[in-house]
């Protein structure tokens, strides 16, 4: 079967169109999505001692948090997606991403590193993180700081690999912007936020640290 990806000469065997519809594969993982950001947002309603603010990094951070996990890490260890007959929601998923980066259908090694490591190493952290904030921890900010420059980290050797093999992985203008641009331009602006804001809070703690060591000396 003729695979829809580019490049044209992507050696695929055993390939499966995907069965599900665009609109489906969207409505699904939009809705889901939704379910888990207000549900997060309701519980977290119900303590009077979280800001807003901390309710919307408590929402992203649950979000992302199985993004890496489910979505991510059923690439990463499934290298035969593209083979999939049962139309099995997660293969669909990445059989239809692929028509904006088919590296990840021709199983690129440095996507599946990246993916793989994003998985294992920021899935599980981003759910601890969660709780962190609920719970008002100590590390909160620091763990944050170290997830979202992970996941800055990842992102740029993403967009950066393609880069330097031609940056022609898209099957047409469509699916390059809205798959690999947009989709992807999240964790690049989010985690850039989180990180700048974790930043000044690190930064003030200490600087406060220091001043009242300095009173009692």
């Amino acid at each position: 079967m003729e695979h829809p990806y580019v490049p044209r000469d992507l050696q695929l065997p055993g390939y499966v169109p995907v069965s599900l519809s665009q609109s489906t594969i969207l409505t699904v993982y939009g809705l889901s999505s939704l379910l888990v950001v207000s549900l997060v947002w309701f519980l977290s309603g119900r303590s009077r001692n979280i800001s807003k603010l901390d309710r919307l990094l408590m929402c992203w951070w649950a979000f992302t948090g199985l993004t890496h996990l489910i979505l991510e890490g059923y690439f990463a260890f499934s290298p035969e997606f593209y083979k999939d007959k049962t139309g099995f929601y997660l293969a669909e998923v990445w059989k239809e991403y692929s028509k904006g980066d088919s590296r990840y259908a021709g199983r690129d090694s440095a996507i599946v590193a990246v993916e793989g490591m994003t998985s294992v190493l920021e899935g599980p952290p981003c759910l601890l993180a969660v709780y962190a904030i609920a719970k008002g921890k100590g590390y909160s900010y620091i763990l944050q700081f170290a997830i979202s420059l992970g996941q800055l980290y990842g992102t740029f050797v993403y967009f950066i690999t393609a880069y330097l093999e031609g940056d022609n992985f898209s099957a047409s203008p469509f699916y390059y912007y809205a798959y690999y641009v947009l989709a992807n331009s999240f964790w690049l602006l989010i985690p850039s936020l989180i990180a700048i804001r974790c930043w000044k809070k690190i930064s003030s703690a200490v600087q406060s640290q220091s001043q009242k060591k300095n009173k009692i000396r």
